[in-house]
């Protein structure tokens, strides 16, 4: 191994190299990161997931840089053209980006005025030139170099030839694009002007905008990079030119020399056509590659917090997809989420019949004891509010109603997963039934939609979609490990995230299932086809057995530690005063003997329990029932980095600005709420043209 990478991975995220070590190891060996974050505990310290999910990236990036600095000095050195220096400087590199810096000049190149000017023959006359003690007169020297043949006919033919060639060399040299680089982005300006000034398009804040690299956010970037994209803006950097161009004079013009006025030329045309569109290039990509990040750091958190929202339990729910002339779907959902019935009633427009609707869902109430109400956020949802909200008032029974997101909704009815689930259903009761468990286990039913569908990002489509997906999947699989899955209901869509099973193993986990009925035991797994003692190390402790064989089958203790889980339950848990003592006794790390005695005291508990549950209502509230000062309660649905936008159960969700969240500065908005957070909010304007209220979570003064 490596142990500059470790040292360095140390270093960047200010952990002990032994932890680093430790955790590199691991996963060099086939371990996945839920496993070492949950069993590995000793040998990493504890480092959590979202650690170990920057350690893993890092690792990545830096064994990348390892790898490329190999292929760069191997092609320097078949040059014959690899000198201590260069080594040395390749081998120090920081970046991938200082590497290229370093091979440019030796990269092969695409034919460019400069190689087209040395096949001429031209090479001489430009060292001659760039020579300090040059005397000689370079019109009367470059007569020498006409040849029509090699088409330089003039003697400006050859000087600028020449020129290019020097040009092309100073474009080359690593030292000035990294001080230039450096420059651009402490000095420099992004710019973004309309093509057409009387264009009406969302993008009009910028049609006359410029601000200064350094302080741009990240979302402004993404903006202006769509706008861009869809033809609405041009878009440039304004650099420090002169500034620049006297860096590049002080460092390759000698003011006694002969030649100084043709080395000023090639300066100039060296930043102008060579070095600034390219470095133009590089700064954008690195400002965009920096407000990707962000805004998938911020997806991350948005999509853990809405993947761990708390289920509702026990509860018969009636999902609703509002529609107007197709009507909307209903679909009854027993405790288990099986689909117990599915309707269509037409309360909203055109056909407005709004009484028999009433009386169909009070049916269905009725006759399957429904006690809550999901209703989706889409189209017609405000008209299906007023519905609902009357049926309640009208009925002898105990019902609420929750709105949810449907974001991805249609997506998964539309899937083959969908297709394979619900056979006999249209698209429409297919959309209900996922909008019902949307409330009943939201994590069960929301990782069988790509998260990219589910409305809680920023500028998703025009970022990177591998490195998002990679992220997004990470969240996913933390999130279902860190909850654990029941082994004898869970879906396929649940175990194929499971640490340790891919989606062949679960598949296969499924057909084992229905071939064989319930797994009576853990051990039982290694049955399963292609599920081998590897795979069940990783994911046994994640996959849960109620009313089995053995009980701590039903925790989150890994087999490996049942012995030791026994002898603590002999012990009482209550007695273990001593965990260092008590540790060394039974042979296992604290850390294991800690998470067996929380699990012990609270076997198979749901880390959802401690999240904010979702708000249950029984009476509609509208926009024009909004006004200033007004305190509400209400959820966070997504947030962005300039704030967080809040239902408060009005259908367009309120916007609480970044300057508003606190009394305090708030740097980073997820600092001060996650997706799912019940908030306490006052009403500050309502705009019902716009459909924009803007909400304060500062307090009153």
């Amino acid at each position: 191994m490596n142990m500059d990478v470790v040292q360095k991975i140390s270093e960047e995220l200010n952990l002990k190299e032994s932890k680093v070590k430790a955790a590199v190891e691991l996963i060099d060996d086939g371990n996945t990161i839920p496993f070492i974050a949950r069993y590995r505990k000793e040998k990493t310290g504890g480092l959590n997931d979202e650690e170990l999910r920057l350690l893993f990236e890092r690792l990545t990036y830096l064994r990348n840089l390892e790898e490329r600095k190999e292929t760069v000095l191997s092609s320097i050195e078949e040059q014959g053209a690899l000198t201590e220096e260069l080594k040395l400087a390749i081998q120090n590199a920081q970046t991938l980006v200082a590497v290229e810096d370093l091979y440019r000049p030796y990269k092969p190149k695409k034919r460019t005025r400069a190689t087209m000017a040395k096949e001429r023959g031209l090479l001489s006359l430009a060292e001659l030139i760039k020579n300090p003690d040059t005397k000689e007169d370079i019109k009367a020297a470059a007569e020498k170099f006409i040849d029509p043949e090699k088409e330089v006919n003039t003697v400006d033919d050859a000087i600028n030839g020449a020129l290019d060639i020097i040009a092309e060399d100073i474009s080359d040299i690593a030292d000035y694009r990294t001080y230039i680089r450096k420059i651009t982005f402490e000095k420099g300006t992004l710019v973004s002007e309309a093509k057409d000034k009387e264009a009406q398009s969302v993008y009009e804040n910028y049609y006359e905008y410029a601000e200064s690299l350094k302080k741009i956010p990240g979302h402004r970037i993404l903006a202006v990079n769509r706008g861009e994209k869809e033809k609405f803006l041009s878009v440039h950097i304004d650099a420090p030119e002169e500034e620049i161009l006297n860096y590049l004079y002080k460092n390759e013009v000698n003011d006694n020399s002969y030649t100084k006025e043709y080395l000023t030329v090639a300066c100039d045309d060296s930043y102008k056509r060579l070095i600034a569109p390219s470095i133009e290039r590089e700064v954008r990509a690195e400002l965009t590659e920096k407000a990707e990040d962000n805004a998938i750091s911020v997806f991350k958190v948005n999509l853990k917090q809405l993947l761990l929202s708390p289920p509702i339990t026990g509860r018969t729910v009636l999902g609703w997809d509002p529609a107007f002339r197709t009507g909307c779907k209903l679909a009854i959902c027993d405790p288990t989420g099986k689909v117990l019935d599915t309707k269509v009633v037409f309360p909203t427009p055109p056909q407005n019949k709004v009484e028999e609707a009433k009386k169909d869902v009070k049916d269905l109430i009725k006759k399957y004891n429904v006690s809550l109400i999901s209703l989706g956020n889409g189209t017609a949802s405000r008209e299906s509010e007023k519905v609902i909200s009357e049926i309640i008032k009208e009925t002898d029974r105990n019902v609420s109603y929750a709105i949810v997101s449907e974001a991805g909704a249609s997506v998964y009815s539309a899937s083959v997963l969908a297709t394979e689930e619900f056979p006999n259903f249209d698209v429409g009761q297919r959309s209900a039934a996922s909008i019902a468990r949307r409330l009943q286990d939201p994590l069960a039913e929301l990782v069988k939609i790509d998260p990219k569908s589910l409305g809680i990002g920023q500028y998703q489509h025009d970022m990177n979609q591998k490195k998002l997906s990679e992220a997004l999947d990470g969240v996913v699989e933390d999130s279902v490990n860190k909850v654990g899955v029941d082994l004898n209901t869970a879906s396929f869509s649940l175990l194929s995230h499971i640490a340790g099973v891919n989606k062949t193993i679960a598949k296969n986990i499924v057909s084992y299932r229905e071939k064989n009925g319930r797994f009576k035991n853990r051990k039982e797994l290694l049955k399963v086809e292609k599920l081998g003692p590897k795979a069940f190390e990783q994911c046994a402790g994640f996959l849960r057995i109620s009313d089995g064989e053995e009980p701590l089958d039903a925790t989150a203790v890994h087999p490996e530690s049942y012995d030791a889980a026994r002898k603590i339950n002999e012990i009482g848990v209550k007695n273990v005063k001593d965990l260092k003592k008590t540790s060394e006794e039974l042979g296992i790390g604290e850390y294991t003997l800690k998470e067996i005695i929380e699990e012990l005291k609270k076997p198979g508990r749901d880390p959802r329990e401690e999240m904010p549950a979702p708000i249950l209502k029984s009476d509609v509230l509208e926009m024009k029932d909004l006004k200033p000062g007004m305190h509400l309660k209400g959820t966070v649905r997504n947030i962005m980095t300039f704030g967080a936008f809040v239902d408060i159960g009005v259908h367009e969700d309120g916007l609480v600005h970044i300057s508003e969240l606190s009394d305090s500065y708030v740097n980073e908005v997820t600092d001060i709420v996650k997706v799912g957070d019940i908030v306490e909010v006052r009403v500050l304007s309502v705009d019902e043209a716009r459909g924009r209220i803007s909400l304060s979570m500062k307090a009153e003064k």
